[in-house]
């Protein structure tokens, strides 16, 4: 059984994806999958816009500043190699251009949206 401090970290981490799936709606983008998960990964948000398929990682933290060094070679490794599988998994979206994206949250912050957060 988990403990009460991470199922309450889980619960912010739900809750700051739908807040970063809303707020990337109205960027004008479609979300086409939240919380994919593979063995070699995990994706918080798959979305598109402008024939670009961007790959989300939401963090939030006390700060942005803590939320974007929080997105450590580990993690940017792990959704790199999950975008690899869902692409895979969804061959008519090969044709888009790739994106690896951060949406940083923090507490009474506007979201922080860093487009092409980092390259494989």
């Amino acid at each position: 059984m988990k403990s009460p401090s991470r199922r309450a970290a889980r619960r912010r981490g739900v809750v700051a994806e739908q807040v970063a799936a809303g707020w990337l709606r109205l960027k004008g983008y479609r979300v086409l999958e939240r919380d994919f998960r593979h063995p070699v990964g995990e994706i918080d948000i798959v979305a598109r816009r402008a024939g670009v398929i961007a790959f989300i990682e939401v963090k939030y933290r006390a700060t942005a500043d803590q939320a974007r060094e929080a997105i450590d070679m580990r993690k940017r490794h792990r959704v790199t190699n999950a975008a690899g599988a869902w692409l895979a998994a969804h061959p008519d979206d090969a044709g888009c251009g790739v994106r690896f994206d951060a949406l940083l949250l923090s507490p009474w912050r506007l979201p922080v949206h860093l487009r092409d957060a980092w390259r494989p």
